[in-house]
């Protein structure tokens, strides 16, 4: 997989590249936004990671170009952990996801490889882990026929975790990707959350066990069978 990575501060940018390189990706990386965004529109990567504080042109005016030109390679933007309206500009100028500073690059590559999986055969509306199927198109949840009703937030905190099988992602993540914003890290949202989408995915099939894992000490993941 080849990887596009803009990015102008040369530490993060090694961190990265040898991170992603260990996972099997070519890595072409650029200092500033205007040879990211020539770089970009050649049309050769995959994936690009794409840091909003850039040199020359930032990064939400190289994501803004490469959709005028018609390139729709999936954008990673890389962002101030407290700078929510940079991501919201970015979600709405056609950013894939997002991922706030500092980060770990094992998230990083399971973000990338979850793009690349979702823009395959018919794009993945439909994402499947152990029976439990997710249908992105009617925002539904269902496992051998039945369905279940999730709220908006259920829904999108399940589509999080299920995007990455057996990834653990730590509650601050979870706060920050599906809530939007950082709460009070002692909050309870995410437990209370979880524990309404167990109760509701159990009432599917008495057999099926809950989707999600509790892994002690460090978070929440989907498990896999």
């Amino acid at each position: 997989m080849k990887v596009l990575l803009v990015e102008d501060e040369q530490k993060i940018a090694d961190f990265v590249s040898s991170g992603l390189a260990l996972r099997s990706m070519e890595v072409t990386h650029c200092l500033d936004g205007s040879r990211g965004f020539e770089q970009a529109c050649t049309g050769r990567f995959d994936a690009v990671v794409l840091d909003i504080m850039l040199p020359c042109r930032d990064g939400l005016s190289v994501l803004k170009g490469m959709r005028a030109a018609g390139v729709t390679t999936p954008v990673i933007l890389l962002t101030a952990r407290n700078e929510l309206g940079d991501r919201i500009d970015g979600l709405e100028l056609g950013a894939d996801d997002y991922l706030a500073k500092p980060f770990f690059v094992e998230e990083l590559a399971a973000r990338i490889h979850a793009l690349r999986r979702r823009l395959a055969g018919d794009r993945q509306n439909t994402v499947d882990v152990g029976g439990l199927k997710l249908d992105r198109i009617t925002r539904e949840v269902s496992c051998h026929g039945r369905s279940a009703e999730l709220t908006t937030r259920e829904f999108s905190l399940l589509e999080y975790l299920m995007r990455s099988p057996g990834q653990v992602y730590t509650r601050a993540q979870i706060l920050e990707h599906v809530w939007g914003y950082d709460f009070d890290p002692s909050t309870n949202v995410v437990d209370v959350c979880i524990k309404r989408i167990r109760g509701k995915t159990a009432a599917l099939d008495e057999q099926l066990q809950s989707p999600i894992e509790s892994v002690r000490g460090a978070g929440y993941r989907i498990r896999t069978l």
